[in-house]
């Protein structure tokens, strides 16, 4: 295994006949958030449960050096855990949920979760089942955000919040927590939201990573261009991953294609992970 913050080598996950996740190789580092990307069934939810020692696997799989299934107690004091379906208990007041946490987690700091929950619409006295979700996510976000953790991971963190909140959430993500010694783990169908501030991308389709790599390596490796369709049969000989026909053109992606060659058919431009990823998925 490597110092890679986390580090799996044929990775898989079979319930009964049914292979959640094919065997993987994945090296994370420190210092990177990163985007898990699939549709609902890829296998998404089920690589995070694998990182959170939640579920056995098969292959190897090391998480700040410590193996998920047999050190999670310790794995868990480094890793922070917000789920799009929120488990907090509603007879609870949010004061009260604090309390807990602090007697529960050797890293949280109450005062540091207070104040932040101060900076909200949130009260300290109002109970869970009385708050929004909008309100809920800011309570797991400011639990989160005050122990101090190397691993944050966000499954699907913010469904149902407005675009205010929502860039709210995420700015808060980047300003309190992010820095060179930790990594931020997001699954999201917002995937254009949260593109602008990932470093890493990782395709999952069927079980499968179709694509792992950084966000520089995406921008020097895919490539579109708008084709003429009196030049489509040219370009579709350099083996596109992907073509879309529109109003006498068509946009193709291709993976490797130096700009140099595709200027041929006019100006190339990045791709979206969006697109990317329909391309990936044809």
């Amino acid at each position: 295994m490597t110092d890679s913050l986390i580090s799996a080598k044929g990775l898989a996950k079979n319930y009964g006949k049914k292979q959640a996740l094919k065997p993987t190789n994945l090296e994370i580092p420190a210092g990177r958030i990163v985007g898990v990307i699939g549709a609902n069934g890829a296998g998404k939810s089920t690589l995070l449960n694998c990182l959170l020692g939640l579920s056995n696997y098969e292959g190897e799989l090391q998480v700040m050096g410590m193996n998920p299934l047999m050190e999670r107690a310790a794995l868990m004091e480094q890793v922070c855990f917000i789920a799009d379906v929120a488990t907090l208990p509603r007879w609870a007041k949010v004061a009260d949920l604090l309390d807990w946490v602090a007697g529960l987690h050797p890293k949280f700091d109450q005062s540091k979760a207070i104040a932040r929950i101060k900076t909200t619409t949130v009260k300290l006295d109002s109970k869970i089942k009385a708050l929004s979700k909008g309100m809920i996510v800011q309570v797991h976000l400011a639990i989160a955000l005050a122990i101090d953790a190397r691993i944050l991971v966000l499954d699907e963190p913010t469904l149902g919040l407005d675009i205010v909140n929502r860039r709210g959430f995420y700015d808060a993500i980047l300003s309190d927590f992010f820095d060179e010694t930790r990594t931020v783990i997001i699954t999201t169908h917002q995937v254009d939201e949260v593109e602008p501030i990932l470093s890493h991308a990782i395709f999952i389709r069927d079980g499968a990573v179709t694509l792992d790599a950084s966000m520089e390596d995406v921008a020097e490796r895919f490539l579109a261009v708008d084709v003429l369709d009196t030049q489509k049969s040219e370009a579709e000989a350099l083996k596109p991953l992907y073509g879309r026909s529109l109003l006498g053109r068509t946009t193709f992606v291709f993976d490797g294609v130096s700009a140099d060659t595709l200027k041929t058919f006019g100006e190339p431009k990045r791709v979206g992970l969006t697109d990317l990823f329909v391309a990936l998925a044809q």
